[in-house]
């Protein structure tokens, strides 16, 4: 029932005739709206519990071994509740024009997979509300259904189960703390008086962080004092059930702190302060000399020129550092590089945003920085990147 949005690749449109992927977080089940919807095996362990919890009010209804059927019904209706609830955020982020990877159902409930993040605080609302809206529209039909409809007594069962389920996960759902909708709704709201998006995520991610403990707190309460009825098992299941969910929401939290601390930092990345020095050699210069040279020039980086000086290669440092020292001598410097070409070839000028999606767009271990002229400024690699990130 949370949504995660780590800006990717770029959007692309998703049509229902596309073959269905050969993996996935789950079972494939099918692309609704261009949507990839898979189903977690973890989701079969929570129907089997919840058929065992239920089938023992609808024994009271329906004589066993039907009792079990229905009360199975009940766990694939109650996360078909679930899976509209996911739906209504991807098709509303897909109408804002977010693009959308996955629809996921787990053990937890479910989960909204978009690519990038909402462009304004008004698009983050609406996102965020559609999921939760959702299900209190089902209960509010379930209770009229109750009402008006002479419903026999095993529909009514399942339509008052299914009314509270709604209920319960509308509700839940918009308490205010990421990673819950709630907590997204916070995280507007805040950036709209504010003006800072990240303002939002801190502040609704420590209120997620206290909705966790109040989670925690709660399922320790329902174990110590039972309700009147209950068994004490029942208890300690819902012990169990409620410390499931308070980690889901704290570690989302903490995500969500650790990802704003890191955007932070992104503002300050320049390519040529991460930039090594990198000494030039042609393809045939062995290894040993290469990297006396390097040395002397107080470089951190090879790179593969031809004789007229044009950059043609660069030198895996992973590849030099396992190669032993009595082999470096016989080994050209060319034999452990890789072509440059437009991908990993950066301007040295990039900074912030730019730098960060230039290396998304092209993964790779070392990329060569140049002039606007062309001259070679030196090698970027994603070691030192990782490290501008960690602060080591």
């Amino acid at each position: 029932m949370a949504d995660s949005a780590p800006p990717t690749e770029p959007p692309t449109r998703n049509k229902p005739a596309d073959p269905p992927p050969t993996t996935g977080p789950g079972l494939f089940i099918g692309r609704p709206f261009g949507v990839p919807v898979y189903v977690s095996p973890s989701w079969f362990l929570v129907a089997v519990v919840v058929t065992v919890m239920f089938e023992g009010q609808v024994n009271g209804v329906v004589e066993r071994p039907a009792s079990f059927a229905v009360a199975f019904a009940y766990a694939v209706l109650l996360y078909a509740s679930v899976f509209v609830h996911e739906l209504s955020h991807a098709v509303t982020a897909r109408a804002l024009g977010l693009p959308v990877r996955s629809v996921v159902l787990h053990i937890l409930g479910g989960e909204t997979s978009i690519e990038e993040e909402a462009p304004t605080p008004g698009r983050e609302f609406l996102i965020a509300f559609a999921g939760p809206v959702v299900n209190l529209v089902l209960a509010v039909l379930g209770i009229l259904a109750h009402i008006l409809l002479p419903l026999p007594p095993v529909a009514m069962l399942l339509v008052d189960a299914l009314t509270f389920a709604n209920l319960l996960v509308g509700v839940f759902n918009l308490l205010p703390g990421l990673p819950l909708d709630g907590g997204r709704l916070v995280r507007a709201a805040v950036w709209k008086a504010t003006g800072r998006a990240s303002s939002g995520a801190v502040f609704a991610a420590w209120v997620g962080r206290g909705v966790a403990v109040l989670c925690l707190v709660a399922g320790a309460f329902m174990a110590t004092y039972p309700v009147q009825g209950e068994s004490a098992a029942f208890g300690w299941l819902a012990l169990l059930w409620t410390a499931l969910i308070a980690s889901f929401i704290w570690v989302g939290a903490t995500q969500t702190l650790r990802a704003e601390k890191i955007r932070g930092r992104i503002p300050a990345l320049h390519a040529r302060r991460l930039a090594r020095r990198a000494t030039q050699v042609t393809a045939d210069t062995p290894l040993a000399e290469a990297i006396r040279r390097a040395h002397d020039q107080h470089a951190g980086a090879l790179v593969i020129v031809d004789h007229d000086g044009r950059p043609r290669g660069l030198v895996s440092e992973k590849a030099v550092t396992a190669t032993p020292e009595h082999r470096r001598p016989w080994i050209q410097a060319g034999e452990l590089s890789r072509a440059v070409h437009d991908d990993n070839t950066l301007p040295a000028d990039l900074t912030g945003e730019e730098l960060i999606d230039a290396l998304r767009r092209a993964p790779a271990s070392e990329y060569l920085l140049v002039e606007p002229d062309g001259r070679v400024y030196g090698v970027l690699t994603a070691t030192d990147v990782d490290r501008a990130f960690t602060g080591i």
